[in-house]
């Protein structure tokens, strides 16, 4: 696991590693991973979620008897619900998402696996995901997790980020250059 320079130099990088830890230590990896997609669906589909994860108006107690109300309906498993209440005691929920974020790196690294975060134009769909994996393995040698989002500025095309490698092959990032090479 990284100590230094990376995932637990930051805030939410040294919550993520206790949760991990937690996890790892009790062979509940599984579940907390499945626990944090159920959070991350609730911060998309949820405005009100949203607010209360990052407004900073809502107290501390408040955003904890919150989040204990939201617990049972999420389906948190034992970990994560105690996590989230920490959390939330702790005025941190605003770090919830960068959380999720580097949990799932530190559950692939375990697993032997890294993770690809993939920026398209439109949203990729299963075929698209899976030949874009087995692209990735045969690249890196391991098995690769994709992290796809969704950015319309890019106008087609692929922004791929594995580790510290960056593959810009965007109809966006094409322009700009053709544009600078045309100024001279």
């Amino acid at each position: 696991m990284e100590t230094s320079g990376g995932i637990q130099a930051s805030l939410a990088g040294r919550y993520a590693t206790a949760l991990f830890g937690l996890a790892r230590d009790e062979q509940q990896i599984d579940a907390v991973t499945r626990s944090l997609d159920s959070l991350e669906a609730a911060l998309t589909e949820s405005s009100d979620f949203r607010a209360l994860v990052s407004s900073p108006l809502v107290s501390r107690g408040d955003a904890a008897k919150a989040v204990g109300a939201l617990i049972p309906t999420l389906g948190l498993d034992p970990i994560t619900a105690r996590f989230a209440n920490v959390l939330a005691a702790n005025g941190r929920l605003g770090e919830l998402k960068n959380v999720i974020r580097s949990v799932r790196q530190l559950a692939s690294g375990h697993r032997g696996e890294t993770t690809a975060e993939v920026t398209s134009a439109h949203p990729l769909n299963d075929r698209q995901i899976a030949e874009l994996k087995a692209n990735l393995k045969s690249r890196v040698g391991r098995d690769v997790l994709v992290d796809a989002k969704v950015d319309p500025t890019l106008l087609g095309g692929l922004v791929i980020r594995l580790g510290s490698q960056m593959i810009d092959a965007s109809i966006r990032t094409k322009l700009n250059t053709l544009a600078h090479a045309m100024k001279g």
